[in-house]
């Protein structure tokens, strides 16, 4: 088993990249503004995160799988996220992300960026386009927690050694569980629940807090 000193898990829309994923699909759909408006409302907490990401999902209903690469190509990490991913591997410790996004896109973008382990759902694909459903159990707040407390038990990481970093309400729990939770360009509610408060540009803030 694969041991560390510590371990960082970040979410991956607006924290790990700059972009809504949900949102680009959803360009390619020409419903961007709807799914944008429920994308928000769920960041702040205003709904339930499961219900909304569904409705969001059925949004994308015939969106075609050559969708991903343009969607891909738009993608930009988010500044200092480089570097902090390599501090933290300088430092003996792993990067996760899990993520309310998708597999689809976090496949190709975790490794690149240097990512450890990653969790995300996964996108009902029929005749070569989406079918507008999740396939599986959803990736929402409490998943997320669990995904930090499952990883730090196999990496053999104590829970006061675990730091997680997100921007809305479904990353509450896993940053209520870790031992230190920050908030990154965050909504007001998850500013207001986090230990410290960094950004909203740059990741590169988080090295110094890293153990």
């Amino acid at each position: 088993m694969t041991s560390a000193r510590f371990l960082v898990v970040l979410d991956a829309d607006s924290t790990l990249i700059r972009n809504e994923v949900i949102e680009l699909l959803a360009e390619e759909a020409g419903r961007r503004d709807e799914v944008q408006a429920a994308t928000e409302a769920a960041m702040r907490g205003e709904v339930d995160f499961a219900t909304s990401l569904r409705s969001r999902v059925a949004a994308l209903a015939g969106v075609p799988v050559a969708a991903f690469a343009r969607v891909l190509s738009r993608i930009e990490p988010t500044p200092g996220v480089r570097e902090l991913i390599t501090e933290v591997h300088a430092r003996g410790g792993v990067v996760g992300v899990v993520s309310g996004g998708f597999h689809e896109i976090l496949d190709t973008v975790a490794p690149d960026l240097g990512v450890d382990r990653w969790r995300a759902n996964r996108l009902e694909v029929i005749d070569g386009a989406l079918s507008g459903r999740v396939e599986g159990g959803i990736v929402d707040a409490e998943a997320k927690a669990v995904a930090l407390q499952e990883w730090a038990a196999e990496l053999g990481v104590a829970p006061h050694a675990t730091i997680a970093i997100g921007d809305g309400a479904n990353d509450l729990r896993m940053m209520a569980v870790a031992g230190l939770g920050l908030a990154f360009n965050a909504k007001p509610a998850v500013r207001a629940a986090a230990a410290l408060v960094i950004g909203p540009r740059d990741l590169a803030e988080v090295i110094p807090l890293l153990p």
